[in-house]
């Protein structure tokens, strides 16, 4: 008689916690599939426009504002939204992880700036760095900026809608 009372109990212990977000296998998909898109992207715009070296190097620079910005438009359409669940968490893993993080590369900017150094061209690099931080932090504001009034206009038309 005990024999099934211990299997529902060891089995029922077992399935108590989700699996991580990070080990679900949709949440991987979702987020290389953005992150390959976003990838080609910054490819794509790297070969419109190459970087010589000591030269500032836009396309780098271009792919971070868009990054930044997109990010913050996506990132607070989706908190006035609800709470990270389903069509939301799936948004921002494919459009937020994937798509900005593989179109955005800092690892890129800081080997941009190795080159300007190297070439000792300070004085470019100290532009680019300061261009590329503020211009960041710029850019996301604005996405935030953006993203508040176009929501709040939604919500009052769902509202209006409603009467």
């Amino acid at each position: 008689m005990t024999g099934p009372l211990v299997r529902k109990e060891q089995t029922s212990s077992r399935s108590a916690a989700p699996r991580p977000l990070h080990l679900r296998p949709t949440s991987i998909a979702l987020v290389f599939v953005g992150g390959a898109v976003g990838t080609a992207a910054r490819y794509g715009l790297a070969r419109l426009l190459p970087t010589s070296p000591g030269h500032f190097a836009w396309s780098t620079f271009i792919v971070n504002m868009v990054g930044a910005f997109v990010l913050g438009v996506l990132l607070e359409t989706l908190v006035l939204s609800g709470p990270d669940h389903g069509v939301r968490r799936h948004t921002r893993l494919l459009l937020g992880t994937g798509f900005c993080g593989g179109l955005t590369t800092y690892s890129t900017f800081m080997l941009d700036i190795h080159t300007m150094l190297a070439g000792a061209d300070v004085g470019t690099a100290l532009v680019y760095v300061v261009a590329t931080i503020t211009g960041g932090v710029l850019a996301a504001t604005a996405g935030v900026a953006m993203a508040s009034p176009v929501r709040r206009i939604g919500r009052g038309l769902r509202r209006a809608v409603r009467r």
